[in-house]
């Protein structure tokens, strides 16, 4: 080899190690080494983003596929449902599970989580008369019969419930989170009037009983609305705070309706300062949220257009957000419209669904794909 190409051979290695030199004090020529790059956070868990299907304990089994693979295509990790106390205990101490079953099995096979909530009491377990009133759900009669409810229905869906020892043939997919009963502050779920202090009580009740059978369960308190009709929302979860209710739940549940996405994420700020002001940094649940595309004319009734527009720049926000305000989840209320209940009347709660009544997909039902894809990072 003659000399001048050894020359070129020991001047390109010596390039080499300057460079390499370079790159490891981070590329300037004061020595000063480049700061870390922090990586990138973790996705959410899958189910940090949740629907509502209308009715599923009550739908046929095929009417449950569907609506539970529909979820699964809009990368919903997480179904919130009413598990009715009339419906599981029609008599004393005699329960019926049957409706439940048939959805824990479905929503197991396909490895979607529930949260239950724990609401509306039988004739005899009820404050109020003895028979549906139309004043509302009225709540137990003593807040410590929910707690016994409760307690049974975690021993067969809970951890090594009775219900997964059943189905060996599934893999199992225990309940760890529990809600107690639904936005208390509004009288139509409150009629004997409005509580916090009550609430309280039965919550207490009911988390005492629940952590008794599965002390890792994660006790979710009721959606607490922003809302004109009932006790507004601080005030309400003031009351609670003063009740005592910080050691009673670990993770408030609030249903933020607003006008717009930024509503949404003020009324989460919100609800972040008043929990922060009582010392809890527990994580909220946005349990309920969600905008009409057609029904009677109101503040949430924002036409197919705004629906799509606000829905996916409610779950971006949410995502984007839910360290700061250490969010939980969201849950969509609902993937379907609703029929008009019997006796009631039409209003925007009916039209908030990514479907319409007949099962078409909304413009907003590809917005909320989209949003909830790009949220979880897949």
């Amino acid at each position: 080899m003659s000399r001048p190409v050894r020359l070129l051979i020991v001047l390109a290695i010596a390039a080499g190690l300057v460079a390499g030199a370079v790159a490891l004090t981070g590329g300037d020529d004061t020595g000063t080494p480049a700061a870390p790059v922090a990586p990138a956070p973790a996705p959410p868990p899958r189910d940090f983003i949740g629907v509502i299907p209308p009715g599923l304990a009550s739908m046929t089994r095929s009417e449950l596929d569907r609506a539970l693979d529909i979820a699964g295509r809009l990368h919903a990790g997480l179904l919130r449902q009413t598990f009715d106390w009339s419906v599981i205990e029609p008599g004393p101490r005699h329960y019926d599970f049957s409706q439940y079953d048939r959805l824990m099995e479905a929503a197991a096979a396909r490895g979607l989580r529930v949260l239950p909530v724990l609401f509306n009491p039988p004739g005899f377990h009820s404050a109020g008369p003895p028979r549906p009133s139309p004043r509302g759900t009225f709540p137990p009669r003593h807040p410590a019969d929910l707690g016994n409810f409760a307690a049974v229905v975690v021993r067969r869906y809970g951890p090594g419930g009775s219900f997964w020892r059943a189905h060996p043939d599934l893999k199992p997919a225990p309940i760890r989170a529990w809600q107690v009963w639904n936005e208390p502050s509004l009288p139509a779920y409150w009629p004997i009037g409005p509580s916090p202090a009550a609430y309280t009580r039965v919550l207490a009740a009911t988390a005492k009983a629940i952590r008794r059978v599965d002390p890792g369960a994660t006790i979710v308190s009721a959606g607490i609305p922003q809302s004109r009709i009932g006790v507004p929302f601080g005030r309400y979860v003031d009351g609670m705070y003063r009740a005592g209710a910080a050691g009673a739940f670990d993770v408030l549940a609030i249903h933020p309706y607003a006008r717009d996405a930024a509503g949404v994420i003020a009324a989460v700020a919100q609800a972040r300062r008043i929990m922060d002001r009582h010392g809890d940094h527990s994580p909220i649940w946005v349990t309920e949220v969600g905008w009409a595309a057609a029904g009677p004319p109101s503040d949430f009734t924002v036409g197919a257009r705004g629906q799509a527009e606000r829905v996916g720049a409610m779950l971006l926000a949410l995502g984007e957000q839910r360290r700061r305000l250490n969010l939980r989840g969201v849950v969509y209320f609902g993937l379907q419209d609703s029929p008009q209940y019997a006796g009631g009347k039409d209003f925007w709660g009916l039209h908030t669904g990514l479907l319409t009544l007949r099962g078409q997909p909304k413009p907003a039902f590809a917005s909320f794909e989209k949003s909830a894809r790009q949220v979880l990072g897949r």
